[in-house]
Parts: C-alpha cells; sequence; structure tokens
C-alpha cells in the first residue's frame, strides 16, 4: 500500500471495513470444491453512496487494520470533542437566559 497521498506529519485513516472474501475458484480438483474456500483479504468502503471493494495483498493487512483504528479512535475524540461543544452552549445559553430574567425583575 503506497502512502503517497498522506498529509504531512499524519498517519494514515482509513474508513471502511477489513474482511476476509471466501470464495471457490471454479476448477474441479481444487480444494475449495471440497469446502476449503480460497481467502482473500479485502477492504470495503462507501464511495459517492456506492459500495466498493478494495483486495488487499498478504502485507498490506497489518497497515490497513492499524489505519482503520485510527480513523475509529479520531472519529471517537471528534465525538468527545463535538459533545463538549454542545455541554458548553447549553451551559452558556442557560446562563444567557439566567442573567435575561434577572434583568426582567
Amino acid at each position: 500500500m503506497t502512502t503517497q497521498a498522506k498529509p504531512r506529519g499524519r498517519d494514515t485513516l482509513l474508513r471502511g471495513s477489513f474482511y476476509t472474501l471466501r470464495r471457490k475458484c471454479g476448477k474441479p480438483s481444487c480444494r475449495c470444491m471440497a469446502g476449503r474456500l480460497h481467502a482473500t483479504p479485502a477492504l470495503s468502503y462507501s464511495l459517492g453512496g456506492a459500495t466498493r471493494l478494495l483486495t488487499l495483498r498478504p502485507q498490506d493487512v497489518p497497515e490497513v487494520k492499524a489505519a482503520l483504528k485510527r480513523y475509529r479512535q479520531a472519529l471517537s475524540a471528534l465525538d468527545r470533542e463535538a459533545l463538549a461543544g454542545i455541554r458548553a452552549l447549553r451551559r452558556r445559553i442557560a446562563g444567557q437566559k439566567a442573567d435575561a430574567r434577572k434583568t426582567r425583575k
């Protein structure tokens, strides 16, 4: 997996799901006909409303899994930050309402 498009000073983030494709090749004498299916690692992701699939080389799997984990962690941190912003806004609005009530009396 190349990292040419990686922003400077940041580790790669990937959105999507890692899974293993399992399938039969169709050759009559192959082990997959007996149920031992061929396995290929893949990344599933959505782009423009369509689900895309990117098959991976075995050597790319650790990097892809790490990038998926970093994305989940970054998303979780962003959610926490957004919730903190909502709490701060609610406190500020509540304070302004309290001040407005005091000045009306």
